[in-house]
């Protein structure tokens, strides 16, 4: 099995043991933690106060929109990576600010996503040339691409990777811009991080100064995407402020940032039940109602081992029962993780992961016609509200 990486440890909800506070809740249920939501809003929104940038929620890791007027004090708006979450945004997030960038807009589609958004973000100077004379009145901008990877072994999240279909390559900049194309832009855009703390921030501004500082002076804005995990617990918040005030300093320009992980770090949590323990060798394999592939595919996708409450990742004296997590589908693959517990497992145990809120309700899926987890909201009280009621017709109403 291939070895994973670990999120931050588990950090659970204040007011008893998570086994114990959603043990009424049935399996697979998503739990989403207002209070937890606040922290985090505090945080980003004590950047925006201190350096002036705005900070957009990234709806591609968390697109809630439940919880969307709980974070609207917090954040200037919303960014999408599409037509159907430029509109979510709107719609939603009532008059801040919408942006959207998108590798390639569709032309059916372009001038209903002009209703929506006031930033648009284009991935090329062909696409800039053909559908920025149709957006009068908006913001627009140009990715680019600084050519500096700062991730090591998360090739598929690395948009600097040799070969990226992402963001213009000065090189491209200065084969295919025009000055007719540049008084169309407003700004620029760089999304190069990926769960990074603001060292990797620091190290991408070089480049960015490097290959695109001669080209900022004039402009309004600079964009510097997401990836940044502002309320990590370890998070050098001295440093991304540092970082902002200079390129205020030296361009004179607004400043965004648009985080989706760290909107909802730590905020949701995946419930779940042991269906079956199987031997297999020297192995115990707990069958449980949730799925990576269908409930948290990043665990696949990333790869990564998900926190769990009242396990570790290494044996220990006193966790010494060794289990592999896996969901109950056909796929061999549909592995969590392997976990040391302090006792045996038993069939009905309740099993509470932490970190899902992100990328998890918006990414899951219905392979093998898994059901939905329905969603829960916990309010600062204590108290749950049910969001959704998925079932039989979520999956059928996918396919005809």
């Amino acid at each position: 099995m291939m070895k994973k990486e670990f999120r931050p440890p588990f950090l659970p909800l204040a007011g008893g043991e998570p086994s114990a506070l959603f043990a009424a809740l049935p399996s697979p249920a998503y739990v989403i933690d207002e209070k937890q939501l606040e922290k985090n809003g505090e945080i980003l929104a004590s950047v925006s106060k201190k350096t002036g940038a705005k900070i957009l929620l990234a709806q591609k890791a968390f697109s809630n929109f439940h919880f969307y007027s709980l974070l609207a004090p917090y954040l200037a708006g919303t960014e999408a990576s599409g037509l159907y979450e430029t509109r979510l945004g709107r719609e939603e997030m009532g008059q801040k600010e919408v942006h959207v960038f998108c590798a390639a807009y569709r032309e059916d589609e372009f001038s209903e996503l002009l209703q929506y958004a006031d930033h648009i973000v284009f991935n090329s100077i062909a696409q800039l040339k053909k559908f920025g004379p149709l957006a009068a009145g908006k913001s627009l901008g140009l990715r680019i691409n600084p050519e500096c990877s700062t991730q090591e072994g998360h090739d598929i999240y690395d948009p600097c990777a040799p070969g990226s279909r992402l963001g213009v390559t000065r090189a491209v900049w200065d084969a295919e811009m025009d000055s007719e194309t540049l008084r169309l832009l407003d700004g620029l855009h760089f999304h190069t991080l990926c769960e990074q703390n603001a060292d990797a921030l620091e190290i991408t501004l070089r480049a960015v100064e490097e290959k695109f500082g001669d080209i900022l002076p004039g402009l309004k804005w600079l964009n510097m995407g997401g990836g940044h995990h502002i309320t990590r617990q370890d998070y050098d918040l001295t440093t991304l402020c540092n970082c902002i005030g200079h390129v205020k300093e030296m361009w004179n320009v607004e400043v965004y940032l648009e985080p989706g992980e760290a909107v909802a770090l730590n905020a949701g949590f995946l419930v779940s039940r042991v269906l079956d323990i199987v031997k297999n060798g020297d192995w115990n394999i707990a069958i449980l109602d949730s799925s990576a592939a269908c409930h948290m595919p990043d665990v696949i996708e990333m790869p990564y081992t998900p926190p769990l409450y009242g396990a570790v990742e290494t044996e220990d004296a006193s966790h010494p029962f060794r289990y592999r997590l896996a969901g109950p589908t056909c796929l061999s693959g549909d592995v969590i993780g392997d976990y040391y517990f302090g006792n045996e497992l038993q069939i009905g145990d309740l099993l509470v992961f932490g970190d899902m809120a992100i990328y998890t309700t918006c990414k899951n899926n219905t392979f093998n016609g898994m059901p939905l987890p329905n969603i829960w909201a916990r309010s600062a009280d204590g108290t749950y509200k049910q969001l959704t009621d998925f079932g039989y017709r979520d999956f059928k109403c996918r396919l005809g």
